[in-house]
């Protein structure tokens, strides 16, 4: 499915709240817009991380997904995403990492891209595969996740040297 990333704007904010608002979500982001989506908005917008609204060809809000902890001296940058409910299975995550790799690649400049995820959110593990990442190694009981569990991870990683998943 083609995806686009943009800034966010006020119109996105009903369906951020509902993707916040997700169990799914909730239990493997660490995603908090809380009650204050505008504050949520100047957060992610002061430069620190870049934070994309994902799209579609209508414009409509499929998920978000950020680039954080970016690292130029090291070349490196961690990517984060979720997807709403109602876009889920329909290969919105997979395009938007390939789209986000691009900018971290490009734009950025930099050389690798790393992707946690729960050894027991395998819907995670696939969009990493099905991008093209490598899986690197588990981390034991490596995140504490929104139940207040720690979980196994997964590491996956993206060189800029490698190819880029075909859709």
């Amino acid at each position: 499915m083609p995806v686009l990333l943009r800034d966010f704007t006020e119109a996105d904010d009903p369906r951020i709240l509902q993707t916040a608002a997700d169990p799914g979500t909730r239990l493997w982001n660490p995603f908090k817009p809380a009650d204050d989506p505008v504050a949520w908005r100047a957060k992610i917008a002061d430069g620190v991380t870049r934070t994309f609204a994902i799209t579609d060809a209508s414009d409509v809000l499929l998920g978000t997904i950020a680039l954080f902890d970016v690292d130029h001296e090291q070349g490196t940058v961690e990517l984060g995403y979720r997807v709403h409910p109602d876009a889920r299975g329909r290969g919105v995550g997979t395009a938007a990492v390939r789209a986000a790799c691009a900018v971290a690649f490009g734009e950025l400049g930099l050389r690798r891209v790393m992707l946690y995820h729960a050894v027991a959110n395998p819907a995670s593990c696939r969009v990493a595969e099905r991008a093209g990442f490598a899986l690197e190694g588990t981390l034991r009981e490596g995140y504490v996740y929104g139940d207040g569990r720690a979980y196994d991870e997964h590491l996956h990683g993206l060189l800029s040297s490698d190819p880029l998943s075909s859709p």
